[in-house]
């Protein structure tokens, strides 16, 4: 998979290099290619702003070196979708991350800065405005990073277990469940007992209710969103009637 980055700070995507995605970059399962955008500004100066037409507060980044920067990204990448990051664009998801991964599509990446761009070269030069959540950055390289890990660490063979990536959050549209590790007892507070039996079934059960229970009380909103099946109802339930019971012996 190929990623080009256009940006005033290239060099903050160094922090892909680290983990996951750094161990992805190392083994060729993505390539990060990078245009700076100053190189593409004509003028001594070289300068990527200017005044917005109709007054008011801010600079918009200048459309001329943007669009060469685009035009010479795509010279070498010249099947990639290219995608503006802006609060205005489609919200990322898991989902749209693992659709991205799935299609084996280029993508070129422009981190906007400033105001953002003129609306002419958004409609002209941009496939796609994607959107890291309803906030506002000082520019998109973080937000690019942000959707660049989520999406890399789907490659295949990229993590160390084939079906970590599967049991994430959101991965079948429920937060995932609790976890535990060693030690068996901290300060009085104990593992589950089913995580201990090795009865992997009963396991797998416990992992769905507290899956299911874990998104009814941080995210119902997601809920909303599922068709539940008959199991999944009567787990969903039992963690609901759980929690009731556990609430009354507390009071």
């Amino acid at each position: 998979m190929d990623i080009g980055i256009i940006s005033l700070f290239p060099d903050m995507f160094d922090a892909l290099e680290y983990g996951v995605t750094g161990r992805a970059i190392k083994q060729n399962a993505v390539t990060l290619h990078r245009w700076q955008l100053r190189d593409f500004a004509t003028d001594k100066h070289k300068t990527v702003d200017d005044r917005p037409y109709g007054g008011g507060p801010g600079m918009l980044m200048k459309v001329e070196p943007l669009q060469k920067a685009i035009v010479a990204a795509k010279a070498q990448l010249s099947s990639a979708k290219v995608i503006y990051v802006s609060p205005q664009g489609k919200p990322f998801t898991q989902a749209r991350a693992k659709s991205a991964v799935q299609a084996k599509q280029d993508l070129i990446f422009v981190a906007g800065r400033y105001e953002g761009i003129d609306e002419r070269l958004l409609n002209a030069d941009i496939d796609e405005t994607w959107s890291l959540g309803d906030f506002v950055l000082s520019g998109g390289e973080i937000a690019i990073i942000a959707m660049l890990d989520a999406m890399i660490r789907l490659i295949p063979g990229v993590l160390g277990h084939e079906q970590s990536a599967e049991c994430d959050s959101f991965s079948h549209g429920l937060l995932d469940h609790p976890h535990y590790t060693r030690p068996e007892s901290i300060d009085g507070l104990k593992v589950p007992e089913v995580l201990l039996t090795g009865n992997h079934q009963a396991i797998a059960r416990w992992r769905l209710k507290e899956s299911l229970g874990c998104t009814w009380l941080k995210r119902p909103d997601l809920l909303q969103e599922l068709t539940l099946g008959k199991n999944e109802q009567q787990l969903l339930q039992e963690f609901i009637n759980e929690c009731d019971a556990g609430s009354k012996e507390s009071k």
